[in-house]
């Protein structure tokens, strides 16, 4: 085939998967394009000359290659040997990383080089896509998944920018057994059964999650022997699982949080009706579920895909060096009425709250909060009189900037507002000259502190035996704590006790961090004692460690082995009488800490200003700020999670 039919072929498969025309010229840019800096590529259209469907994926894969890079070169021997150490269940994080570090000298990666996929090896290409090909056709389920789905969620070689390394033969072998067992259950031809059945097999062994594990390069198909890391790696790690079986299966993205600084991913995939169901390890109490039933959406649901999303890139209109480099090569397509449903709302941002000039037609950005800086999640062209944002997901926080390209920065345009999730309503923190005195307990928002909702239930019991008989409740905690350091001044019972105690509420772990007990409300010394627990339970590495509830230092914890009758107390020695406890729940830091520099800013037009600093000298700060403001708080001592906030009836919101 000469090369003018091979290009003209290319154009028609491109229709067969349902490119537009509109797109047809950056199409043939990008196939040139790989061909004039990858001549050999040529050979593997030329091998596939007498197979349409293979040299259609290979043409697909070809115009795409220049949206991709990967590692090329470097040492990233520490960051694997971390995840290995994390992967055994053995080591927390920061363990796993330093026990890396000694291992192979060094921390992180190191001399890393990328290299555009533009440049990959023919022969690499034609082992995948034979694999490929090979699991698709084999499979029973196959018949039920498009060839455009399995151009873009079972044919690519890579998942991100990770090295890339023969996987797919080895993961075949690897997983396969798992399919094997069910090669007779009538829903085998069904591609979410086979999911299904994946996920449920990987789900009965160990997995490891932290929030923490963090690099910019991909792991790649190790994470599956791993089985450890962060919600991406463990969505990596299903994805390079499925397509190895010929599942068709893709990631989802959060870009960034509504209530939190970081983004979120799951895994999804289209049933044979092209209905999504979402799924991955990160939601163990679940298999597949419908997109429509996910409870935990804010702004933007993005897909990711192999191709790039031409008709977005296209509509943008606009040189790709003066497009934010968020949009600049979209690989992913806008998702997000597929899980807010009725929730997706339509937003329309009069020029009145536009408090920068803008020329018609000009690129607005929707952005959500990343601490004090702003991260486009959307894009429109401002029309004159309006920006204009289809299905945005409410329950969050949103600003409107421009990118300046010669800074690299956005420019904020408006106030950030609120935008309500069932109402669409947005308010506009707009703050005024009037102010007011705020007292202030956390930098963060609560979302993952669920110990704080552990001590719901809990109880202070005394007694005068040493097994508790007939307590007598001193004080039941009704609601989450809302402050680190928690005093409750007790009625006078009239009478003294040898022994009191904590004791965590039913069918939830007892969760604590200290407490303390005090014969007067005056008193700034707390009553002494032997340490008491539950009979015949001994202090464990992790779990219980008893003695940190009075160790004086809050950031030290525990957590009760079981999910009931878990306590600690004292025995005081003698009968005294208690007149005021001191309870701090367990916590990830995030409370206002004592002898930590915090600083203060609210949010105007032009970006934040600072309200001053200070020096926290108990577990609150008292500031005086603008009414109506947003807010964020920075601890300059330790942490990285800050969150905006306002204050509604005198206590913080945190968004």
């Amino acid at each position: 085939m000469n090369m003018k039919n091979r290009t003209l072929y290319c154009f028609l498969g491109l229709f067969a998967l349902g490119v537009s025309c509109t797109s047809v010229s950056s199409e043939e840019d990008m196939y040139a394009l790989a061909l004039k800096k990858n001549p050999a590529l040529r050979h593997v259209l030329e091998l596939y000359e007498g197979d349409s469907l293979k040299q259609q994926a290979a043409l697909f894969l070809i115009s795409n290659l220049a949206c991709h890079e990967g590692v090329a070169s470097g040492d990233m021997g520490a960051v694997y040997k971390a995840y290995e150490l994390f992967g055994t269940g053995k080591f927390t994080y920061q363990q796993a990383l330093d026990s890396a570090a000694k291992v192979c000298g060094f921390s992180g990666a190191r001399n890393i080089t990328m290299k555009k996929d533009i440049y990959i090896d023919p022969a690499y290409l034609v082992t995948n896509i034979e694999w490929a090909f090979k699991v698709w056709r084999e499979q029973p389920w196959g018949k039920n998944v498009p060839f455009g789905q399995f151009c873009e969620y079972v044919l690519p070689y890579r998942v991100g920018n990770e090295e890339l390394v023969p996987w797919r033969e080895k993961l075949y072998y690897q997983f396969m057994p798992i399919i094997e067992k069910h090669k007779n259950d009538s829903d085998i031809v069904k591609p979410t059964y086979a999911a299904h059945l994946v996920l449920d097999s990987l789900l009965r062994a160990p997995f490891y999650f932290t929030g923490e594990m963090g690099t910019n390069i991909r792991i790649g198909p190790q994470i599956a022997d791993w089985r450890g890391g962060s919600c991406l790696d463990l969505c990596d790690m299903m994805v390079y699982i499925c397509r190895a079986l010929g599942i068709p299966c893709g990631i989802e993205e959060l870009p960034m949080r509504g209530n939190n600084n970081a983004p979120h991913y799951w895994n999804f995939i289209e049933d044979q009706d092209g209905k999504t169901w979402y799924f991955s390890m990160f939601y163990w109490w679940h298999r597949l579920m419908e997109a429509e039933k996910y409870a935990d959406v804010y702004g933007k649901v993005f897909r990711h895909r192999f191709s790039l999303n031409r008709q977005m890139k296209d509509s943008m209109q606009t040189d790709a060096y003066f497009v934010h480099p968020e949009f600049r090569f979209p690989c992913f397509e806008d998702v997000t009425r597929l899980y807010a449903t009725d929730k997706s709302h339509t937003l329309t941002i009069g020029k009145e709250h536009f408090t920068r000039e803008m020329g018609k037609g000009s690129l607005v950005y929707l952005c959500m909060s990343n601490r004090y800086d702003w991260k486009p999640v959307g894009w429109c062209r401002y029309d004159g009189q309006a920006a204009v944002f289809n299905d945005c997901h409410g329950g969050t926080v949103y600003c409107l900037a421009s990118y300046d390209a010669g800074s690299k920065k956005l420019v904020t345009l408006s106030h950030p507002f609120s935008v309500d999730v069932d109402s669409a309503k947005m308010e506009f923190y707009e703050p005024e000259k009037e102010t007011e005195d705020v007292v202030l307990f956390s930098k963060f928002g609560m979302i993952g502190e669920f110990f704080l909702g552990r001590m719901v239930g809990g109880v202070f019991e005394a007694s005068n035996h040493p097994d508790f008989r007939r307590p007598d409740t001193l004080f039941a905690i009704k609601e989450r704590p809302s402050r680190l350091r928690n005093v409750v001044c007790l009625p006078d019972k009239g009478k003294p006790y040898r022994y009191v105690r904590y004791y965590g509420p039913p069918t939830r772990h007892c969760n604590v961090s200290e407490l303390a007990f005090y014969a007067s409300a005056a008193d700034t010394a707390a009553l002494r004692g032997r340490i008491v627990s539950p009979p015949g339970v001994a202090e464990g590495r992790i779990v219980n460690q008893f003695g940190n509830v009075f160790d004086g230092d809050p950031y030290t914890s525990m957590d009760y082995r079981e999910p009931s009758g878990g306590w600690v107390g004292m025995d005081f020695g003698r009968p005294v009488h208690i007149d005021k406890l001191v309870y701090m729940p367990r916590n990830r830091n995030n409370f206002i800490r004592t002898g930590d520099r915090y600083e203060l800013f609210y949010a105007t037009a032009a970006g934040w200003e600072s309200l001053g600093e200070q020096v926290a000298e108990s577990d609150s700060l008292v500031y005086k700020v603008p009414r109506g403001a947003l807010l964020y708080l920075r601890d300059h001592t330790r942490g990285s999670d800050d969150r905006i906030f306002e204050m509604m009836d005198g206590r913080q919101k945190l968004w």
